[in-house]
């Protein structure tokens, strides 16, 4: 397959493109594009054959649910049963953006993007490239991250190019995405709305808006279907093993320093305040500041590659405010868990 690339600018979307790749949607294809989290691989919702593609460029189970994605709450409402009021709060609050709720679904949307479960995620996504796609196409857009299966989600139009070239219809470039992370998921099918996945929308964000909000104790259980994209698999894993590392910066430094001594070439990924106190075969400043980190992380993982090194070590990050999606993001890519 030839997988036709459109180059846009985010601010100016080109009209020409977006018609094209529209057009490829409609009549069953695949289609990349940009959101403000991460690329997202789409196909047209209410197709099952479409959705079906998506797993095989991917290489994803079908037992792994896909998110829908609109342009507005009103084509949002045309894919659920029922729309309860913290629903609806949690949209006018936080949507368009990096936020998916998990509603009880009407059927309107292919078995297989619900793996077969009675809710379904969906989300109305920032992005303006997004937007004038699912706009222009006015279909509801099934769209896990534009990545093969198991490795880090892309950020870029080019992570997309390597992963998925000759496996999916087009490709929309509309430059590097910004959140880093994918959308928070919110199970809204229950009187207290549950966080079943942590990501650009905080746990505290969410409390403010309508008061209590759990964070679903089964984030780590892998025995059952889950109810939210990338909580079953492994996910986002590098070419190379990666550690996670607590502590000190020269707690760091005396693991990378047995390491070397073994004869491995170690990377690391850290706080750029911290990679500023280390020696090892390569560092990669991740920023000051827990957004930052987040927006760069998943970069970093695809920088480090079999023959450059032969393990990483990733200093670890209080779980607060997005460092809550960071961390778990982390914890599903690494092999190990050391504290020094």
């Amino acid at each position: 397959m030839q997988t036709k690339r459109w180059n846009m600018q985010k601010e100016q979307p080109n009209h020409q493109a977006i018609q094209e790749a529209a057009e490829l949607l409609k009549n069953g294809e695949t289609v990349a594009f940009p959101t403000e989290t991460v690329y997202g691989l789409g196909a047209n919702a209410a197709d099952s054959r479409a959705v079906s593609k998506i797993f095989k460029a991917k290489g994803r189970p079908e037992d792994n649910p896909l998110i829908a994605h609109v342009a507005t709450k009103e084509q949002l409402s045309k894919l659920v049963s029922i729309l309860p009021d913290i629903a609806k709060t949690l949209l006018d609050t936080f949507t368009p953006g990096p936020l998916t709720v998990v509603l009880p679904s009407n059927g309107v949307c292919a078995s297989n993007v619900t793996a077969g479960l009675s809710t379904i995620g969906v989300r109305i996504p920032e992005h303006p490239v997004a937007q004038e796609l699912l706009k222009t196409c006015e279909l509801p857009i099934a769209a896990p991250s534009a990545n093969i299966s198991g490795k880090p989600s892309p950020t870029t139009a080019d992570h997309v190019w390597a992963d998925l070239q000759g496996k999916i219809a087009g490709l929309v470039d509309g430059g590097p995405t910004g959140v880093g992370v994918e959308s928070t998921v919110v199970d809204c099918s229950q009187d207290i709305p549950v966080v079943l996945r942590p990501g650009g929308i905080t746990k505290e964000q969410l409390e403010e808006a309508v008061g209590t909000v759990m964070v679903d104790p089964a984030l780590a259980n892998t025995s059952d279907n889950p109810k939210s994209p990338g909580m079953k698999y492994t996910h986002y894993a590098p070419e190379v093993p990666m550690w996670l590392v607590a502590g000190m910066p020269k707690n760091i430094q005396v693991i990378i320093d047995r390491e070397r001594d073994s004869q491995k070439r170690i990377g690391v990924m850290a706080s750029t305040e911290t990679a500023d106190q280390l020696q090892a075969d390569r560092i990669i400043p991740l920023g000051s500041d827990l957004r930052e980190i987040a927006s760069r992380l998943y970069d970093a993982l695809r920088i480090f590659k079999n023959g450059d090194v032969d393990l990483i070590l990733c200093e670890t990050f209080p779980q607060t405010d997005i460092g809550l999606a960071v961390m778990n993001r982390l914890e599903k890519a690494a092999t190990a868990y050391v504290d020094h």
